[in-house]
């Protein structure tokens, strides 16, 4: 999506456009990638305090292998610094992370022909994350290309009550439903949702580093006869499109 004019960016905008432009996006659907994947997962959640005795070393779950299923790891000068699950969630492909324990919400919307897009297990290296926290913005992209090109007029979020206040302002995202436990996490997690037309007219404004254009969606989200992905994708956007 191009900017019509040069736009003037706050100091934050900046600074995420800047970490944007040494990032790559890379789909993993079950390689050495889907592997280091499931190891940095466990490295987040252990890091949080948020895994079971029961967990193992390696954070996977049956969501994992579904077809409607899509798993990024975002690489930063080559290291693997945070990963995003999506699913789409539609009549033909119910199932996903938001109907595991919400789903007396969500089947019967889905049954009635709503579709939506469902970001989970996101995860960052803790180091990392410490160091930068343009990580979640450069990561949560991946969710917002996902609606644009699905065209669903709902994204999903089943989040932990101490980050519902950055899900509120970044997305205007609103719960929908009440805490509940999710298999072999120790925090509760609520669900939340966000209207996509919001995310166009306020969050694109807002931060412009949420835009991107329909070549990079495809090449993240469609798959050819062979199920592969492109190795590496390039965000699409560029810092130069905009006024310091």
């Amino acid at each position: 999506m191009q900017a019509e004019n040069t736009q003037r960016v706050s100091p934050m905008t900046r600074k995420v456009l800047d970490y944007l432009s040494r990032v790559e996006y890379r789909r993993c659907d079950f390689s050495e990638d889907f592997e280091q994947i499931c190891r940095l997962r466990f490295k987040a959640y252990q890091a949080n305090g948020l895994l079971s005795a029961d967990a193992g070393a390696r954070v996977f779950d049956t969501m994992d292998e579904l077809p409607n299923c899509y798993n990024f790891g975002v690489y930063h000068d080559g290291a693997l610094v945070s990963t995003l699950r999506i699913h789409h969630l539609h009549a033909e492909a119910p199932e996903g992370p938001s109907t595991v324990i919400h789903k007396d919400l969500i089947a019967p919307r889905i049954a009635a022909g709503e579709r939506f897009v469902d970001p989970s297990r996101f995860a960052s290296d803790p180091e990392w994350m410490s160091r930068n926290p343009e990580i979640p913005f450069i990561t949560l992209r991946l969710a917002v290309m996902a609606c644009i090109h699905f065209d669903v007029p709902y994204c999903l979020s089943t989040i932990r009550p101490e980050h519902a206040a950055f899900y509120k302002r970044i997305f205007n995202s609103r719960q929908i439903g009440e805490l509940r436990s999710y298999p072999r996490i120790t925090r509760q997690v609520a669900l939340y949702e966000a209207d996509v037309k919001a995310i166009r007219s306020i969050s694109f404004i807002r931060y412009p580093f949420f835009r991107s254009e329909p070549l990079e969606q495809r090449l993240l989200f469609e798959r050819d006869a062979s199920g592969m992905a492109p190795l590496t994708v390039l965000p699409s956007i560029s810092s130069q499109r905009f006024a310091a």
